[in-house]
């Protein structure tokens, strides 16, 4: 894997937390190199000894940066927000900062994990759309009725946040998730 002092961010295209990761750096207008993880090729290149190396737990994102290799979405926003703050992802005020990440966390263990590929084959073919709407349904109605005590223009007041960039993909996914199972394509209201 390239050595480089631009940012290498290992990606996968279709990864929730990947992208949350990919709207970070943009947002904070970050030059990065990506490195596409194919997590169905081939068995799922995440599995490569090379990749297992960088990010021992296998998933994507991972992220070069400054001399460190991070795994974990949120791990790397709240890294990127600690090392280059503007714009602001994490409010100033500890009260919405502890929102935001309420909601982020929400997101990233209570929703995300339920659509991701790995857990899918667990539950067996003739179970996913079920259960994949099942879990979609339950998570997303949590996370509205939080929203609506949280939520201004974002959804935690208005400014865009750690939140935000967690929620945008999570919706694509679940949209992607059931319409992959050839089901109505249906948007939870969140």
């Amino acid at each position: 894997m390239a050595e480089s002092s631009k940012p290498i961010l290992y990606s996968y295209f279709r990864s929730s937390c990947s992208w949350r990761v990919r709207i970070a750096l943009a947002l904070k207008n970050i030059d990065y190199e990506t490195v596409a993880i194919n997590l169905t090729k081939d068995g799922g290149q995440q599995f490569s000894e090379e990749f297992q190396a960088l990010n021992p737990m296998k998933q994507v994102p991972a992220l070069k940066i400054d001399g460190i290799t991070i795994g974990q979405s949120l791990a790397i926003i709240e890294y990127l927000e600690e090392t280059r703050p503007t714009p602001r992802l994490l409010p100033r005020d500890p009260k919405k900062r502890a929102q935001v990440r309420m909601v982020s966390d929400l997101i990233a263990s209570g929703i995300q994990p339920l659509q991701n590929l790995s857990v899918l084959k667990q539950v067996g073919q003739e179970n996913q759309l079920t259960w994949a709407q099942q879990a979609i349904t339950s998570g997303f109605n949590a996370l509205e009725q939080i929203l609506q005590s949280t939520a201004g223009r974002y959804c935690v007041g208005d400014e865009v946040s750690m939140a935000d960039l967690c929620l945008a993909p999570q919706v694509a996914n679940a949209d992607r998730t059931l319409a992959d199972h050839e089901e109505a394509n249906i948007s939870p209201s969140a």
